[in-house]
């Protein structure tokens, strides 16, 4: 791809973003000219009605949606790349699993009932969650390979999503709090949240984005990227732990959102061709105008209510998995 044909694609979905942006601070249960929204942005003081919705309301949970819609997308690229799964997605590292379990000990051992609180623990257990099934992937001869990672995941999430459902059925006030922020939801956040979550996002972009030239060595296999002087175990480290910052720093604001990276990946790689870097950077441009759009949707799919944008991605994301299944099945008895 020449550095031109980059360039323009980056351009385009730059704009892209930029629109839906405008569209989520001025669209909603009270929809507001361009002239308002402007006026709100520059006044951001004004005591209007206006400023109200825009700066109070749609402004955090649109920063929300951007934030972790990005961090979702990149996560997702990253974990692709690195397992050499194309249905990969950020919940296979138990990230969604360690994250649900860490809310619900706090809401029922500490009674945190904010969304600012949740980030913490949240962030935490996805975390520890994700670290763990590193651990347990490098065990044995051939260190972390992508089956081992994907079994490691797949049965850390069971166990521990097991444990949290148990705890919810003993617990029905526990529950009637955990559901909000389970379903995934942008709304009901501060520019605090975002603030605490931000710096977290933005370590793990640069190291997705480092791991990118990595994640094209290690796409050669990891016999041919050890004779080429590649550190393998290092680079899935570093890749692991993008996926961790990423992933658990949005979940932690906007809930156990699923199929964002998985989506956000297929619709970047037809433009982004085989380099990982630019394939990274497209998916978390993509994902973060995904989750955008899925809340904007979300606000006028049932009215006089609103649809939470985890709910909204999902029906969005499940056709897209369900054919790569069958894609991928083709290809395979072909």
């Amino acid at each position: 791809m020449s550095s031109t044909h980059r360039a323009t694609i980056f351009v385009a979905s730059f704009v892209a973003l930029a629109l839906l942006t405008l569209l989520s601070l001025g669209l909603g249960a009270e929809s507001l000219s361009l002239a308002q929204l402007l006026h709100a942005l520059a006044h951001p003081l004004g005591g209007g009605q206006p400023e109200r919705i825009v700066i109070g309301l749609r402004l955090p949970r649109t920063a929300v949606a951007l934030v972790a819609g990005a961090a979702l997308g990149l996560a997702g690229a990253v974990m692709q790349g690195v397992t050499r799964n194309p249905l990969a997605d950020p919940g296979l590292l138990g990230v969604n699993a360690g994250a649900s379990l860490a809310v619900v000990t706090a809401i029922g051992a500490f009674g945190v009932s904010t969304a600012s609180g949740y980030v913490w623990f949240a962030f935490g257990g996805a975390a520890v969650a994700a670290a763990v099934v590193y651990a347990i992937g490098v065990l044995g001869s051939g260190g972390a390979t992508p089956v081992k990672l994907a079994l490691a995941g797949a049965a850390l999430t069971a166990t521990l999503t097991s444990i949290t459902t148990l705890v919810l059925l003993s617990h029905q006030d526990v529950f009637q709090q955990f559901r909000f922020w389970q379903v995934g939801s942008v709304a009901g956040r501060s520019l605090h949240d975002v603030g605490v979550i931000a710096p977290f996002a933005a370590v793990g972009a640069v190291l997705a984005l480092v791991g990118g030239r990595m994640l094209d060595v290690l796409a050669l296999g990891d016999d041919a990227a050890r004779g080429l002087g590649l550190n393998v175990p290092l680079a899935r480290a570093i890749c692991a732990v993008a996926v961790v910052l990423l992933a658990g720093g949005a979940t932690s604001i906007a809930g156990p959102v699923v199929f964002v990276g998985l989506v956000a990946t297929h619709a970047a790689r037809p433009l982004a061709g085989q380099d990982h870097r630019t394939l990274i950077a497209l998916a978390g441009l993509v994902g973060a105008g995904l989750l955008v759009a899925s809340d904007l949707i979300g606000r006028f799919i049932a009215p006089p209510g609103e649809l939470e944008a985890g709910v909204v991605i999902a029906l969005i994301g499940a056709p897209v998995m369900i054919a790569l299944v069958r894609r991928r099945r083709a290809v395979m008895t072909a």
